[in-house]
């Protein structure tokens, strides 16, 4: 973010140095902190009903501070500031707060929370992991589909097989779909699905542990090693290509740097 703004000249670079600041930087972070401490102590009925008018009180100052950094930021960017992922994230989430929450729109009240999520743009080690995370969405794409065909065929087979012992629960499709999930979750699925399907299948927990074995362990793993290996590598996006709208504006500074040079040159002779 510094590199922004040491392109930009005058009063936006001065404006932007000072938003940007460190100091200022922790200080959101501690107000984002208190801010979600006490939407937290809004939810207790006792806490609201005694101190709820203060608490209030503090929301809305700390939103006004957060309304002023994006202002200010918005003023010292101009349009850049719309090309920026993460300055459009707190943008909409400071900009929920501000649209009434009344009537049919009373859930966005709830919606305040969010402004918690600030603190993945404010500090560096939670922006780098999501940063990953969103690198690997490719490589995760491949591994949903493979585990879409896994419980496909495993759907299917487990709904003729034992489908007509169990409609409850491999009565079609989409029941022995949602039975197979929680076996994958491994949550009472020896008790409440396994055995009782032994009972009349005793060859049942063929399929079982297969499926455990294929969906549980081996898929779940493949998107830990996915993401972990999005983590370790190096960031494509660590240094992205610059726009030609920052291209320009960088031939434009290097060329006032210029004649600023020449005409010190001239100055001295």
């Amino acid at each position: 973010m510094t590199t922004v703004s040491l392109r930009v000249p005058g009063w936006r670079g001065a404006i932007e140095r000072f938003v940007m600041h460190p100091w200022i930087q922790h200080l959101l972070v501690v107000l984002i902190v208190l801010n979600a401490l006490i939407l937290g102590l809004e939810t207790d009925a006792r806490i609201h009903e005694s101190i709820g008018h203060y608490l209030m009180a503090i929301d809305h100052m700390i939103l006004v501070i957060f309304i002023a950094e994006l202002v200010l930021l918005i003023s010292a960017r101009g349009l850049r500031f719309f090309t920026d992922p993460w300055c459009v994230f707190d943008f909409i989430v400071v900009g929920i707060a501000l649209v009434p929450a009344t009537g049919s729109l009373s859930v966005l009240r709830a919606l305040r929370v969010l402004r918690v999520l600030r603190l993945i743009n404010k500090v560096e080690s939670m922006r780098k992991v999501v940063s990953g995370l969103l690198t690997s969405l490719p490589s995760l794409g491949s591994v949903f589909s493979l585990i879409v065909i896994i419980f496909y065929v495993s759907s299917v087979i487990a709904t003729n097989t034992f489908g007509a012992a169990f409609p409850e629960l491999f009565g079609d499709m989409f029941l022995s779909a949602f039975t197979l999930f929680q076996v994958m979750t491994l949550e009472g699925w020896s008790e409440g699905i396994a055995r009782p399907v032994m009972q009349v299948f005793p060859y049942a927990w063929i399929f079982f542990l297969l499926f455990i074995l294929i969906a549980t362990f081996v898929i779940v793993n493949l998107f830990i090693a996915v993401i972990v290996d999005s983590l370790n590598s190096p960031s494509k996006s660590a240094h992205p290509p610059l726009a030609e709208s920052e291209l320009k504006a960088l031939r434009e500074e290097i060329a006032e740097l210029r004649q600023l040079l020449i005409e010190q040159k001239k100055t001295e002779h």
